[in-house]
């Protein structure tokens, strides 16, 4: 039985001073999906993720969520609903230990339940190991895990990830997407995910929506993706 539409999008117009980015993109994803949206620099795949959570406003078009209408709430709005976004750079706050990070992500429940925490450490022990140390000083790819795991600790339905093996070395870039298919398995948590790395595509992603100029110009099956010249055409600067 095919899984309901979590999340939706119709026509979606959106950019930046009143210049359209997004050119009426619509896609769809299942609950339970891992799909990943892939093009090469510059075609709008982060201002989509942006759009999706709240940072861009729509211009046109709609963004859907369960079955509610959300392209005209907050992005705190979309948080509470159950969205997770994780933005390309990853944004901890670097003065804060990493316990102090994971609070933060907490705070749309009020606080972090002791089940809660064991549960994102079980998947990311390292930050039990760095618990008191400062995010800043922690490795981009430590931070990435913190960057994840605050997004977790408040039990989203979704989440959005933005690059996430941008500045990454290649060992976590495999640990992240293994973690993130055991999640998806364990809890299935539907997964959103903007990225370059082929081998992390392959990893992670059921599908694939390929854009260009704004707009969605294919989409891809887990099979497509075996294909390596295809791949790094979709992919080519």
């Amino acid at each position: 039985m095919r899984k309901e539409v979590m999340l939706s999008t119709l026509g979606l117009r959106a950019g930046y001073g009143g210049k359209p980015v997004l050119q009426g993109l619509d896609i769809e994803v299942r609950q339970g999906e891992i799909v990943a949206v892939i093009g090469r620099n510059g075609v709008g795949k982060s201002t989509l993720m942006k759009s999706l959570i709240g940072l861009v406003p729509a211009m046109e078009g709609s963004i859907v969520f369960g079955d509610r209408p959300v392209e005209h709430l907050s992005a705190f709005r979309r948080a509470r609903l159950g969205i997770g976004y994780v933005p390309q750079g990853r944004d901890v706050f670097p003065r804060l230990t990493v316990g102090e990070n994971i609070a933060v992500g907490g705070m749309r429940a009020g606080r972090v339940s002791e089940a809660d925490r064991e549960r994102v450490l079980g998947y990311f022990p390292i930050l039990r190991e760095r618990w008191s140390q400062r995010a800043g000083t922690m490795s981009g790819g430590q931070q990435q895990q913190l960057a994840i795991g605050r997004v977790l600790v408040a039990n989203p339905q979704l989440i959005l990830l933005d690059e996430p093996s941008e500045g990454i070395q290649p060992n976590i870039v495999q640990d992240i997407a293994r973690i993130m298919v055991q999640l998806n398995a364990d809890t299935g948590v539907t997964v959103v995910l903007v990225e370059q790395n082929i081998d992390m595509i392959r990893a992670m992603a059921q599908r694939c929506y390929v854009m260009d100029k704004g707009r969605v110009v294919a989409e891809l099956t887990r099979e497509d993706l075996a294909d390596g010249e295809a791949m790094r055409r979709h992919l080519a600067v």
